[in-house]
């Protein structure tokens, strides 16, 4: 056999060749691709580890709370739990934007007087947050019954307007400020004038009082602008919407505190019958004021959908389209500016039942992870952490489901530069494997350590020719797989890892989520239906060496 210095001699460096093999279903490979044969079972597949392709912001993955939550106040003390503070703080870094189609609907009304000289309260006492277990218990139950009023309000599309105190404020601070995350408030854009611009009194007083407690947070306004006629009987152009941020960056620039906060906007929905109208016309007068430009985008109708859709190929590659729409409309008119999905899952409409809060639902939420990373986008804001709909990453319970287990794997696997992969052209079946390649998380592991991220829709295991570069130094594997595996547990709350079910151990406490060692091999074995990371430690990739 060849040593692992005679075979790197063999090979073009910096590239790392990798092939893929199709199984029995017995799990036995069939062997090499005859490379003679334009019907070889492997393809190969070449990452370019000398240089980064794209590197994405370090709160790449983040997360939203959705204003439905806040429609009565109290459920926001939920944010008081001890375990969600827990799940919280396994995700960061990361933002948690608060908005949603009922941040259009709220209006803040204070019941404090305001004393800006004598009223700064110091960083909250993070142990003192905890919710009394009674009142967990009762909120839980009543929430489970708002979320009834909640999507008849949804299905009627009428929205009353929302009232909210200092409290909200309070507790979305507190709860982000105790869990490392950055909070980005989204304020209500349906106020508007007689002329039809956007009235900034509200909005005015609500920061003020942030400023007065020295709130630390970022800003957007207005949530999905082209459904407003929808929703409200408000018909906004997008030229009046730039201008609209424009105003809200004005008003933010004559505060001290929160002259260099972020804003970010105009969170639109995902291009339609390739329409991108109301994009163009806000980037025409509020592109300068915005930090990033934020729109949201879904695969498929929450009502209408099914496991077949989870699991197609096609569908996944519409998020390609969508978001090389956007870039065109954004990078001419504002070279450099960062764009982010501000709000995103797998199905709109508040997600598909019995779909997108199970194991079928991780195929479409890593596969986002990787494609949006690799075609230029800044970071992704899974909707949504905790709060009404089915596409949730805690459940009613509080407990965690698959998207947040393989959230917290991403987070500490995977690093923000992203790495060039390639597979020459392939059959539908062969495109039912799916691999994305950045270098590995530096708190983690040392530099120039990689992590490639893999799928399998196949109900047929499939095998990762790996040659010597790398298979001959530590392959750590992190292999997802439902509880029961296989295609009887496409539609199963409950994840595996590396043959584990993952569970908290308590409430302040989460599951070993160690990788296991492979030996030396050629070949990475994936699972039918499974997802998985795979560490390589010692690749010495010079792009992640920098």
């Amino acid at each position: 056999m060849k040593s692992s210095a005679a075979l790197r001699a063999l090979l073009p460096l910096p590239v790392l060749v990798l092939s893929l093999l199709w199984c029995r279903t017995d799990g036995v490979h069939i062997g090499a691709p005859d490379q003679n044969s334009s019907h070889g079972w492997g393809r190969a597949v070449r990452a370019d580890l000398s240089s980064v392709l794209h590197r994405v912001d370090l709160r790449f993955l983040s997360v939203t709370i959705d204003a439905s939550l806040a429609a009565e106040e109290r459920f926001l003390l939920l944010l008081g739990s001890t375990k969600i503070r827990t799940l919280a703080r396994a995700l960061t870094p990361a933002y948690l934007r608060f908005g949603g189609t009922r941040q259009d609907f709220m209006v803040f009304s204070p019941r404090r007087r305001l004393q800006p000289d004598s009223d700064v309260t110091p960083e909250p006492s993070c142990d003192k947050l905890e919710l009394p277990s009674w009142l967990e218990d009762r909120l839980k139950k009543d929430w489970t019954r708002q979320q009834v009023i909640l999507m008849k309000e949804d299905l009627q599309r009428k929205y009353r307007r929302v009232k909210f105190t200092e409290d909200t404020v309070d507790l979305l601070h507190s709860f982000t400020a105790c869990s490392g995350m950055d909070l980005i408030f989204g304020l209500n854009a349906l106020l508007r004038t007689a002329d039809n611009a956007w009235n900034s009194s509200n909005a005015r007083l609500l920061l003020q009082y942030c400023e007065s407690k020295q709130y630390r947070m970022s800003w957007e306004l207005g949530n999905e602008p082209n459904s407003y006629e929808k929703k409200a009987g408000i018909r906004v152009d997008g030229y009046q919407l730039g201008q609209d941020f424009g105003r809200l960056r004005e008003m933010m620039s004559e505060s001290r505190f929160y002259r260099g906060a972020g804003l970010y906007g105009p969170d639109v929905g995902q291009p339609r019958d390739h329409r991108t109208d109301l994009l163009e016309g806000f980037l025409q007068s509020g592109a300068a004021a915005v930090n990033a430009c934020t729109w949201h985008h879904y695969y498929v109708n929450g009502r209408d959908t099914s496991l077949e859709d989870f699991l197609d190929p096609e569908v996944l590659d519409t998020l390609a389209v969508k978001t090389k729409e956007v870039l065109e409309k954004v990078q001419p008119v504002s070279p450099g500016k960062p764009v982010w999905l501000g709000e995103t899952s797998s199905a709109y409409g508040g997600g598909a039942v019995g779909l997108s809060d199970t194991f079928a639902a991780g195929f479409m939420w890593l596969d986002k992870l990787g494609l949006a990373a690799r075609l230029g986008l800044d970071l992704v804001m899974r909707q949504v952490f905790i709060g009404s709909g089915s596409y949730h990453l805690v459940d009613d319970n509080l407990d965690p489901l698959p998207d947040y287990w393989l959230s917290v794997l991403y987070k500490r696997l995977v690093g923000p530069e992203v790495l060039k992969i390639e597979a020459s052209p392939s059959s539908t079946l062969r495109r039912r494997v799916r691999l994305y390649l950045h270098c590995a998380n530096t708190r983690s592991y040392s530099r120039g350590a990689v992590t490639l991220m893999s799928m399998n829709l196949s109900e047929r295991p499939a095998g990762i020719s790996v040659p010597a570069l790398v298979s001959s130094g530590t392959v750590e594997a992190f292999v997802l797989e439902s509880d029961p595996p296989g295609e009887e547990g496409l539609t199963s709350r409950s994840v595996k890892l590396n043959g584990d079910v993952l569970k908290m151990v308590d409430d302040e406490t989460l599951p070993d989520l160690s990788g296991r060692r492979l030996p030396p091999a050629e070949r990475l074995q994936l699972p039918p239906f499974s997802l998985a990371f795979f560490v390589f430690r010692d690749a010495g990739a010079a792009a992640c060496r920098r």
